[in-house]
C-alpha cells in the first residue's frame, strides 16, 4: 500500500521508507559498510531520525510526500531519484546496471502504477530492457532552458539519451561522467530556480564542461570545490529559493545567499555513507514543461563523449 502524507498548495515529492535502509555492501566508492556496521541499531535510529527531518522540512515546505514502502534485501530503495525520470506527468521507469539494485524495478513499477491509478500522473513506460537509466539521478530537468541534462557513465547508457528525448519530446544534452566517485548526475551537478547551474567540473569530460559553458552564461555558472563536492552540497533539492541540502561550506553558503537563495541544511550523514544525500533520497512527481510544439523540430539527444 503507498501512503501520501502532507499537503499544502505545494508540488508532489516522492520519498521511500528507510526502514530496510542498511549500508551492507560497496557499490560506489562513499560506500561504508564497515562504519554502518560498528553500530547497526543506533544506524538504523539516526537514519529513521534524519529521514523523518528530510520529509518534516518538505512537508512544512506545502509538498505532498508520497512514500514509497520499503522491501527487505533492497537498502538502496531510500533514494527513488534513481527510479525514473518523470515529466508532464509521464514517468519513464529506470534500469539499473548494478545487480545489487535490479530488486528496486518491481517495487517502482507497482508503486508507479498505482500513481497512475489515483490520477497523479498519466502515463508510465519502462526503459527498454538492456539500456541501463537510473533515473533523475542521471537526468536532471533544467525548466529555466526547456531541457534535460542526462549523463551517461559509471551508471547510464549513452543510449538511453535518446529514449529520454523521444519519450519525454524534449532536448537532451548529453554530458559524460569520468569519475566513478560521481557515479550520478545529481552527485556534481545541481539545476536551481534561477537558472544557475551548480557544478563541479572535473567528474565532467572536456567536451562535456564545453557544453555546459555553451548553454549557461558565465554568470550563471558557480563552480563548487572538491571539498563542497565531497560534502554532498551539490546534492540539493531546490524548491523555489529554498535549497535543501546538506549543511553547505561556508564559501558555498555565501555565494547562494548572495544569489537569494536560503540554504536550509539537514544532516544526512548516515545517507551520505551509502553515496546519497537529500536529492538522491526524493523525486520530484511535478516538473512540467517538456511538451514541444509541432514545429518545434522534434526532441533531440545530443550526446557527448560517447
Amino acid at each position: 500500500m503507498i501512503g501520501a502524507d502532507g499537503g499544502g498548495n505545494g508540488g508532489v515529492i516522492v520519498m521511500a521508507s528507510p526502514e530496510w535502509y542498511e549500508v551492507s555492501y560497496t557499490i560506489n566508492p562513499w560506500m561504508r559498510p564497515d562504519e554502518w556496521g560498528r553500530d547497526r541499531d543506533g544506524a538504523r535510529q539516526r537514519a529513521q531520525a534524519q529521514w523523518d527531518a528530510l520529509a518534516d522540512r518538505l512537508r512544512r515546505a506545502g509538498m505532498t510526500v508520497e512514500v514509497v514502502p520499503a522491501a527487505p534485501g533492497l537498502p538502496d530503495l531510500v533514494f527513488p531519484a534513481n527510479s525514473a525520470v518523470v515529466l508532464d506527468r509521464r514517468a519513464l521507469l529506470a534500469r539499473f546496471r548494478r545487480p545489487e539494485r535490479r530488486g528496486e524495478e518491481a517495487c517502482f513499477l507497482r508503486f508507479f502504477e498505482d500513481l497512475r491509478r489515483r490520477g497523479l500522473i498519466d502515463h508510465v513506460q519502462r526503459m527498454p530492457d538492456g539500456i541501463f537509466q537510473e533515473g533523475a539521478g542521471d537526468c536532471l530537468w533544467d525548466s529555466s532552458r526547456g531541457l534535460f541534462w542526462g549523463a551517461h557513465g559509471p551508471r547510464s547508457a549513452p543510449e538511453s539519451l535518446d529514449h529520454i528525448a523521444g519519450f519525454f519530446d524534449a532536448p537532451v544534452v548529453g554530458l559524460e561522467l569520468i569519475t566513478d566517485r560521481f557515479y550520478h548526475l545529481d552527485t556534481c551537478f545541481s539545476v536551481l530556480s534561477g537558472g544557475e547551474i551548480v557544478y563541479f567540473p572535473p567528474a565532467l569530460s572536456r567536451e562535456s564542461r564545453e557544453a555546459v559553458a555553451e548553454r549557461v552564461p558565465p554568470e550563471q555558472r558557480i563552480v563548487a570545490t572538491e571539498d563542497e563536492a565531497h560534502a554532498f552540497s551539490l546534492n540539493a533539492i531546490c524548491l523555489g529559493h529554498d535549497l535543501i541540502m546538506t549543511p553547505p561550506p561556508p564559501r558555498l553558503r555565501a555565494m547562494l545567499e548572495e544569489r537569494g537563495y536560503r540554504c536550509i541544511g539537514i544532516d544526512l550523514s548516515s545517507f551520505v555513507l551509502s553515496g546519497g544525500a537529500s536529492f538522491c533520497m526524493t523525486l520530484r512527481l511535478d516538473h512540467t514543461g517538456g511538451r514541444l510544439t509541432a514545429d518545434a523540430g522534434g526532441p533531440s539527444a545530443e550526446r557527448i563523449g560517447s
